[in-house]
């Protein structure tokens, strides 16, 4: 067992559910599984493309597991198809068990542009070819079911099982790539992210032990015996349009798990908000994504990287403050999107309010050690940051669902990986106190990509080396790109794609209802009430 993964994890007691089998860390084992390969996935189109080489090698008697927050059947894998629905209901047809778990949404008038009904076609197209995909809406009130995870468990190759969990739903305005001209097959957004709206994205690979622990999030949920959704005659038409079973099949035995694969540690973290009638395996809830940002921000000495969609809520910013004032040589560097992506009266008001609170708090306890940027393609439209990433020191990072808004951390139901490389080649030698651990190669190696991609800069460039030194590289970047719009966009463009952002202000006579809204509806709180109103999570 990896001596540094107990430092960074969270253990049993620290997640605070005692309930789940998940992790259970019990007679002496840890509450993480090491022994995986990890891989992170960069961009939409490198997610499809791996989905679609895995997907069409399987065979009769071989599963597909899935949970999803948005899927649309017509979404395509690679450029010239198939679809993740044809993919899928081609599978079942053939005799492999298909089940997904697919939020059923609030409906196309509450909660556009999310889409239940693409949600019900992709499930009824999965389902008359004999998968079953439930329309999965056991969730806290105003919340949503936002995991997203896809694994395959092969019948005879374990070694080969294989999970896919991070940010990207199976749905439009996924497929981009690095240039980032948007996916063909696009979803409508706030007008200055254009027709075709850039997104950046990403998930995590994996294979080892860690393939079974996902499993078994999918299993609690599945076996969740209480009603998919309230009993109402518009939902139970929904349910009968989708052809989806009334009583869920049983799930296999579970099998073992996978052989050990590769040198990385993996904790699994997970948000449930608290809900009438609770779920079994989290009664009180599960804040486990919350709890492991505070240990791991408590630990960090040189660098917080994060790329978030939306970066607000003093209760989450509240972590990061403490760290900074903490550590007076710590800094931090965000990407987030530049506009929300519906920037309306009733969403983007109280977004927006949101992240200046919490970027003013980040700003004002640590004056030139916090920068704030977004991104935008050769063209110059804005990419739309979808990415859900944090790397610290480049030693422990994250890749999953959740976002840093307090809706993330308390409310919706998440799923996140928190990674460390057990690889020795780069770590202090046993006994010496430097202060601060050496750097793994894998969390060293995801923000040379990122931020190579980002800067316009090679990932061997000799800049993107010291992440102590990264701050002072982003702002001559970002203040570079500024400038030249600025003075009429002559060419040469500058190199990168980073510009410093600045939110929009929000009119005085809009910031009470705007808050209203934002904490009642856009950012709710699902703790226990005992804890509203504190940053304990």
């Amino acid at each position: 067992m990896d001596s540094d993964a107990g430092t960074w994890f969270l253990s049993r007691a620290e997640r605070g559910n005692l309930d789940t089998d998940v992790h259970a860390g019990s007679a002496g084992c840890p509450s993480w599984s090491e022994g995986n390969l990890v891989r992170p996935l960069i961009h939409g189109a490198s997610y499809f493309t791996r989905l679609y080489e895995e997907l069409t090698t399987l065979q009769a008697g071989d599963r597909v597991w899935f949970t999803d927050w948005r899927g649309d059947a017509d979404e395509r894998l690679l450029e010239d198809g198939p679809s993740i629905g044809d993919v899928l209901a081609g599978l079942a047809r053939a005799g492999v068990e298909v089940r997904g778990l697919v939020w059923r949404s609030h409906g196309e008038r509450v909660s556009a542009p999310m889409s239940g009904r693409s949600n019900e076609l992709l499930s009824r197209k999965i389902n008359d070819a004999g998968g079953e995909v439930l329309l999965d809406q056991r969730v806290r009130r105003f919340g949503s079911h936002h995991q997203k995870m896809l694994v395959i468990r092969r019948r005879d190759d374990p070694a080969r099982d294989i999970a896919f969990v991070g940010g990207l739903d199976l749905s439009h305005g996924r497929r981009d790539d690095a240039d980032h001209a948007g996916d063909p097959q696009a979803v409508t957004m706030d007008s200055r992210y254009g027709k075709r709206p850039p997104w950046h994205d990403a998930a995590l690979e994996l294979r080892g032990p860690v393939v079974a622990d996902v499993l078994a999030v999918f299993a609690e949920r599945w076996n969740d015996p209480h009603p998919l959704d309230r009993r109402t005659p518009y939902r139970m038409l929904l349910q009968r349009l989708a052809r989806m079973p009334r009583h869920p099949k049983p799930l296999p035995a579970s099998a073992p798990p996978p052989p050990p694969a590769g040198p990385h540690a993996v904790q699994l973290l997970r948000t449930y908000g608290v809900k009438r009638p609770p779920f079994p395996f989290a009664p009180a809830g599960e804040r486990s994504v919350a709890r492991g940002y505070a240990k791991a921000f408590a630990r960090a000495r040189s660098l917080i990287y994060i790329e978030d969609q939306y970066l607000w809520s003093t209760e989450v910013a509240a972590g990061i403050a403490d760290a900074l004032e903490r550590n007076p040589d710590l800094n931090v560097i965000a990407v987030v999107p530049r506009y929300p992506d519906s920037d309306g009266p009733l969403a983007g008001l109280p977004s927006r309010i949101g992240q200046l609170r919490a970027l003013g708090m980040l700003h004002r306890v640590a004056p030139g050690r916090v920068g704030v940027f977004d991104l935008e393609n050769s063209s110059g439209t804005p990419i739309y940051v979808d990415a859900k990433i944090c790397i610290i020191d480049d030693t422990w990072f994250t890749c999953g669902s959740d976002n840093f808004n307090r809706r993330s951390w308390t409310t919706d139901s998440e799923l996140t990986c928190a990674v460390l490389d057990t690889t020795a080649d780069n770590r202090e030698p046993h006994g010496t106190d430097t202060g601060h651990e050496a750097s793994r190669p894998l969390a060293r190696a995801l923000r040379l990509q990122l931020w190579a991609e980002h800067l316009g800069l090679d990932e061997d460039d000799p800049q993107l080396g010291d992440p102590a030194a990264g701050l002072n590289l982003w702002n001559t970047t970002a203040d570079t790109l500024d400038h030249w719009h600025e003075t009429g966009r002559r060419p040469p463009r500058p190199t990168g794609h980073v510009r410093r952002h600045t939110p929009e202000p929000v009119p005085p006579l809009q910031r009470f209802w705007a808050d209203l809204i934002g904490r009642l509806v856009v950012d709710p709180d699902g703790r226990p009430r005992q804890l509203r109103g504190t940053t304990q999570f």
